[in-house]
């Protein structure tokens, strides 16, 4: 199939915006694909787009599944394996995080360089099918390297500061309290949220190639003192979204060139 799509993406709170740049696109409901669970939170599309994005074919996740929404994390992560079992060998993860980092700002972007999985859980365990990946897979680099040079090569064309980090993946919805940001900064964690680790870790399974973005939404609990909402989440994502556009969109394109 010369026309079926080379690299995945999936879009976090208020980063589905990136979809309606594919061109040509073919959209599919999530409810209208056997297996595929349903987007309950709000800022996610739910469903699929498939069409180009800078000279690349690519199918899009316009809205994830998190494993706060009740849903096991092998319905959580099945996307992944569907877009492996299309072909496509690379994935560029994003999502709306917390600021663990004090020298962070809302509105900047965070070039995930490693995580954390917080959350006690993991979607690989379980039966093994040696099919898929092997019984044990080494995260050693979860993500690209080559892709997070990619990364930074399209944040120097388009003049942005990307800011480099660890993000923490907590399973949610709570936001974390101030004593729990603190114990996360002592470990090495830049960004938290509550999504995209368990993505990676299948991706990394099927031995697929990863890049992930993080749009810092708001300062985490205790930094700033003061409250924190999902409202706040959505309002900062669409004050980067020009910003989150041209960065993805020259990525993809390195991506399609190398």
């Amino acid at each position: 199939m010369n026309d079926a799509p080379k690299l995945g993406l999936v879009l976090g709170s208020g980063l589905g915006v990136l979809a309606d740049e594919i061109q040509q696109r073919v959209t599919i409901k999530y409810e209208e694909i056997p297996g595929f669970p349903v987007s309950t939170v709000e800022g996610h599309a739910g469903q699929l787009v498939v069409g180009e994005l800078s000279g690349m074919k690519v199918l899009a996740m316009q809205g994830r599944f998190h494993f706060y929404e009740g849903y096991r994390l092998d319905e959580v992560t099945f996307p992944i394996r569907v877009m492996k079992e299309l072909g496509i060998d690379s994935v560029i993860v994003t999502n709306a995080a917390g600021s663990v980092n004090p020298s962070f700002e809302p509105g900047d972007l965070m070039l995930i360089t490693d995580h954390i999985n917080n959350a006690g859980v993991n979607p690989l365990i379980g039966t093994n099918d040696s099919k898929y990946g092997v019984r044990f897979p080494d995260l050693s680099n979860a993500y690209s390297e080559e892709l997070q040079l990619l990364a930074k090569d399209a944040a120097k064309k388009i003049q942005v500061d990307l800011k480099e980090g660890v993000y923490v993946w907590n399973s949610g919805p709570s936001y974390e309290t101030p004593a729990e940001i603190r114990m996360m900064h002592k470990l090495g964690g830049d960004a938290v949220g509550m999504s995209t680790v368990p993505e990676v870790i299948v991706a990394r399974h099927a031995s697929m190639d990863v890049v992930g973005i993080s749009c810092i939404t708001n300062m985490a609990a205790g930094i700033l003192n003061q409250p924190l909402s999902h409202e706040e989440v959505i309002e900062t994502t669409e004050k980067a979204r020009e910003t989150f556009l041209l960065f993805v969109k020259e990525l993809v394109q390195l991506i399609a060139e190398n």
